[in-house]
């Protein structure tokens, strides 16, 4: 992998989690995000920390192989696609942290955690379709979104206002 491809997509990912970011952490410590009601499998606060940072490497790093992968073949308009769903992706992954911590629309939060999900199967499978083997830890992400987006049904269902 070309580690120009790399920074590419590793800034990408980082422009991503930062704005997530943004709207997460001034919210996780607060009273009302303690406040609510979550599922038992709630995982702990420490474990979030872990996750994401792993996830986000993962996807820099697939998604700059695959591109790169897709730039030795020729596939000029299949790298396009590819970019274009990981950016996509990116907004999505975003944009759940601003819908879900800022807004504080829980019903919301889980459709786009939904979406989220399905746009990171697409991702991992357009991954596969061109590394194979090699693009499999991606299918952890869209593996995390889903528990996501269960969770964060389960929460919408919990503080549903009467």
């Amino acid at each position: 992998m070309r580690i120009s491809t790399l920074l590419g997509t590793g800034s990408a990912v980082a422009v991503a989690a930062a704005v997530g970011s943004r709207a997460t952490t001034p919210e996780v410590g607060s009273g009302w995000y303690r406040q609510l009601r979550k599922p038992a499998y709630q995982p702990p606060p420490q474990a979030f920390p872990v996750v994401w940072p792993a996830l986000y490497a993962d996807i820099a790093a697939v998604s700059a192989s695959t591109i790169d992968q897709l730039n030795t073949r020729g596939a000029v308009s299949r790298r396009r696609a590819y970019q274009i769903a990981l950016v996509m992706n990116l907004i999505l992954n975003a944009g759940w942290s601003w819908v879900f911590f800022n807004q504080r629309r829980f019903g919301s939060s889980a459709l786009v955690s939904a979406a989220l999900t399905a746009s990171s199967a697409d991702l991992a499978r357009r991954a596969i379709a061109v590394r194979g083997a090699r693009a499999l830890p991606l299918v952890l992400y869209p593996m995390w979104c889903a528990f996501a987006t269960v969770l964060s049904g389960h929460i919408a269902v919990l503080n549903r206002r009467p």
